[in-house]
């Protein structure tokens, strides 16, 4: 398949990685000179220039795209970068900040195919929203379970734990892995967990914040 990601800072990079390793063909679109540059050495087809301008996407052949990933920080800029992609028959996945208001949320969710929030999923959730999987089917299942990527930093108790040794509450489980920069996989009971590692976690709302003691500084 093919795609086509707007922005290249944190979600974009790591989406575009995992992406690519699968086998898809990605081309970024950024207006940053230097993320530009930094994706054209981590190997990536690149388009500098605004993503919500259509011209921009046209010469990044949206046309010919299976989706887009609209992962800047700027809502208002996915959002028009959203509306180019459905002009063109593309599948339509829209980034939004993790504080949105309900308005603001009713407000795009009916226009876009899929609302991502990089907070809670990161980039393995982007990823499934890109190829149309249901990363919403859990919480269908249990609405009192929330999904969230932490990273883990320095002070972090969790830093040369085993993930076996890991003291999660009872409901909560770490289903996703990895090192700084890497895509994340299925984690290992006797992977070591270090400083810039990041884990996918599944836990009942309620235990949230004791999961985010665990494995974050006491600081944070």
């Amino acid at each position: 398949m093919r795609f086509v990601i707007v922005g290249y800072g944190r979600v974009g990079s790591r989406t575009a990685t995992i992406l690519a390793e699968e086998g898809h063909e990605v081309i970024i679109v950024d207006d940053d000179m230097d993320r530009i540059e930094r994706a054209t050495d981590d190997g990536f087809e690149t388009v500098h220039g605004d993503g919500a301008d259509e011209d921009v996407l046209v010469d990044a052949e949206i046309e010919t795209a299976d989706a887009i990933g609209a992962f800047t920080p700027d809502l208002n800029a996915n959002f028009a970068a959203c509306m180019v992609g459905t002009h063109h028959g593309c599948r339509t996945v829209l980034r939004i900040d993790e504080d949105y208001r309900e308005d603001i949320y009713e407000k795009y969710a009916e226009e876009v195919d899929e609302i991502i929030y990089p907070e809670r999923l990161g980039a393995a959730g982007a990823k499934t929203a890109l190829l149309g999987g249901d990363f919403n089917v859990v919480a269908d299942l249990a609405a009192n379970l929330q999904l969230t990527v932490l990273e883990i930093r320095d002070g972090s108790p969790a830093v040369g734990k085993r993930m076996s040794e890991l003291e999660l509450p009872e409901s909560a489980r770490i289903y996703a892995h990895g090192r700084a920069r890497e895509p994340l996989t299925i984690p290992l009971p006797g992977t070591e967990l270090e400083v810039g590692d990041e884990v996918a976690v599944i836990t009942e709302a309620d235990r949230a914040e004791e999961v985010r003691s665990t494995l974050l500084p006491a600081s944070a």
